[in-house]
């Protein structure tokens, strides 16, 4: 199981505009390069967290990114979701529907997981 790479820059991004300052736009030039990404790559990442409602944009000389107002209660969960959807990591090739013992175990392994990464918040990695 690996998560892309879209989610390790959106969790090290969200990351830095928490410890940074959460009122404050950051261009995407500077996180990009912070990340030693592409911008343009960068910038379908971030536009799938404004979607998400994580972050807001604002145009202009002193534009960029910064968090939207609830971003204390963000969670890794939440930032992965936003990147990789919401499906599950497992799906049984055979058609044998909810009682397949083999799919049970799998989903009941990524609920912990999930329960684990929706219990983590930024702003608490930030206090660490």
């Amino acid at each position: 199981m690996k998560f892309s790479k879209a989610t390790n820059y959106a969790l090290h991004t969200m990351l830095f505009l928490v410890s940074v300052t959460p009122n404050k736009p950051v261009s995407v030039l500077e996180l990009a390069k912070r990340q030693e990404v592409s911008p343009t790559y960068l910038s379908k990442i971030l536009t799938k967290l404004v979607k998400a409602g994580m972050i807001e944009s604002a145009s202009g000389a002193n534009g960029g990114y910064r968090l939207n107002l609830n971003w204390e209660n963000i969670s890794f969960l939440d930032i992965i979701h936003a990147i990789e959807g919401t499906t599950s990591l497992f799906d049984c090739s055979l058609d044998h529907g909810p009682g397949c013992p083999i799919q049970q175990i799998v989903l009941s392994a990524e609920e912990k997981m999930d329960e684990h990464l929706r219990n983590q918040n930024m702003s608490e990695l930030v206090k660490k």
